[in-house]
């Protein structure tokens, strides 16, 4: 008992000071998680004195952390963003990956004098990029929609086939013919249950009436982790499951959506932290030294030989331009994912696994701090970056239960063709109306010759049978301004 104070207040300060690290590596232009990796370190045996030496528990923690990462992910990732990704995305997710443990196996396998079953286990530890890393430097790195999609998507799927080609290596059973159609197996069955648990929670969601607002996200988060649980107990794909459960969850009209992304936003920022807080707990300095030279070989191969060439031949069909192979090449982040993947062999005390841990973990620093400071700059020297493109007007929905109602929270982004439309010629449909403009941090009851304009959040009211229609209407105007109906724009 006399310990509990001590420990909440050594977990409150590290997340409060994480939380103010995510200022400082904004500012410094600095992947704020190696900042969090640091912070574990600290905390570790080389410094304030704390022992953790436990691979199996450090393995179990990870793919928690992972799931809520994930979760986050699916949750926030706009379908309208990454639709027209879906083929490049899914290629790089699930082909470009076994080129990437080819390649990587076959080089390490030279360079590093590895046996063949090892040298491919590093390059299945290594072939997946980082939803964490991914989701917190790509969205703030301003790159175009195409790309950002092709991104989020290979990191929110390509988790699982690494995760499945870590788990057949490591366990030292004989490769047969069979491991592709069992690969297949995981993957189909992994997306039937994500979309099942998606739709399934979509439509309960939306006809529950919690007595509390706070329970939506709750109940959004606990189903996305019974999608993982179900994927697991069915022998199929966890991880893929927990990011498609997301993403239908988060592109359907739940109630309280904003309130649910930002607390999904938050338990992934929650699970970000903890992960790499802990993983530094984990890592040893003195260790890490002794696999400096094996760590920078494996990072030079997967940065300047694997990653580019599986690149460059899984997207072959698509004929995409150099530049964007180029930056979706040095765009393959690696973070938390490997370090958890290598525990795996450790847990199970496989021969020469305490240096695949190692080596991974100076990897992931170095490639961190190199790849997560100049993609930004990379993506404006490839003239790559999105100035000026128009962002999808935000829409929150709640529901008013006893009144039959919802009401709509829509706010106007810079370029939409929303601005200077006059309220009349909206033409919401009967039974919607827009009774709340908030412009500039003051609000106003709008008249029929009321101009909208960018930035203004307005509250619709709108009954339950046209509040579809009303958001089909608003949604059309943003895209194709005043005469959207006859410009064909429905909204959809």
């Amino acid at each position: 008992m006399d310990g509990l104070p001590v420990l909440l207040g050594v977990g409150g300060l590290v997340l409060l000071s994480s939380v103010l690290a995510v200022r400082v590596s904004i500012r410094l232009g600095f992947p704020s998680l190696l900042l969090y990796l640091a912070i574990g370190v600290v905390l570790g045996e080389s410094g304030l004195g704390i022992h953790f030496d436990n691979p199996a528990l450090t393995q179990s923690l990870g793919l928690a952390a992972l799931v809520l990462i994930l979760t986050e992910g699916g949750l926030t990732t706009r379908w309208s963003s990454v639709k027209s990704s879906l083929g490049p995305g899914i290629v790089l997710s699930t082909v470009a990956v076994v080129i990437s443990i080819v390649v990587t196996g076959a080089a390490l396998h030279w360079l590093l004098g590895l046996d063949w079953r090892l040298a491919l286990l590093w390059g299945a530890v290594l072939a997946s990029t980082d939803a964490a890393a991914v989701f917190s430097v790509l969205r703030s790195a301003g790159i175009g929609k195409r790309l950002s999609g092709m991104l989020e998507l290979e990191s929110g799927i390509n988790d699982a086939p690494a995760y499945i080609a870590v788990i057949v290596l490591a366990s030292g059973d004989a490769v047969d013919w069979s491991l592709p159609l069992v690969v297949v197996y995981e993957l189909a069955a992994g997306l039937a249950i994500g979309l099942a648990f998606g739709w399934l929670g979509t439509q309960a969601l939306r006809r529950a009436a919690l007595p509390a607002t706070g329970l939506y996200p709750l109940a959004t988060v606990a189903v996305c982790v019974l999608a993982y649980s179900s994927g697991q107990l069915a022998h199929a794909s966890g991880l893929l499951a927990t990011y498609v459960a997301g993403l239908v969850l988060g592109n359907s009209k739940l109630p309280h959506r904003s309130d649910t992304l930002s607390f999904a936003e938050g338990l992934g920022w929650l699970a970000q932290i903890g992960l790499f807080v802990l993983l530094g707990l984990f890592a040893s300095p003195s260790r890490l030294l002794e696999t400096l030279v094996p760590g920078l070989v494996a990072g030079a191969v997967v940065l300047l030989l694997a990653r580019p060439l599986s690149v460059a031949l899984s997207l072959l069909p698509f004929r995409l331009p150099w530049r964007e192979q180029a930056f979706l090449s040095w765009a393959g982040l690696r973070g938390a994912v490997p370090i958890v993947l290598a525990m795996i062999p450790l847990s199970q005390g496989l021969p020469g696994a305490q240096r695949l841990v190692d080596a991974v973990f100076v990897l992931v620093i170095v490639l961190t701090l190199l790849q997560g400071s100049t993609l930004g700059p990379l993506a404006r020297l490839l003239r790559l970056d999105r100035a000026g493109e128009v962002q999808e007007i935000e829409v929150d929905s709640a529901p008013l239960d006893e009144l039959g109602a919802e009401l709509l929270q829509v706010r106007i982004q810079k370029g939409s063709k929303l601005h200077g439309v006059y309220l009349s010629e909206l033409r919401l449909p009967a039974g919607a109306t827009v009774s709340l403009v908030v412009r500039s941090g003051a609000g106003f009851t709008p008249q029929k010759t009321s101009r909208l304009q960018e930035d203004d959040q307005l509250l619709v009211v709108a009954t339950e049978h046209v509040r579809e229609a009303a958001e089909l209407r608003i949604r059309a105007v943003d895209r194709a301004g005043r005469l959207a109906r006859w410009r064909g724009e429905s909204g959809r």
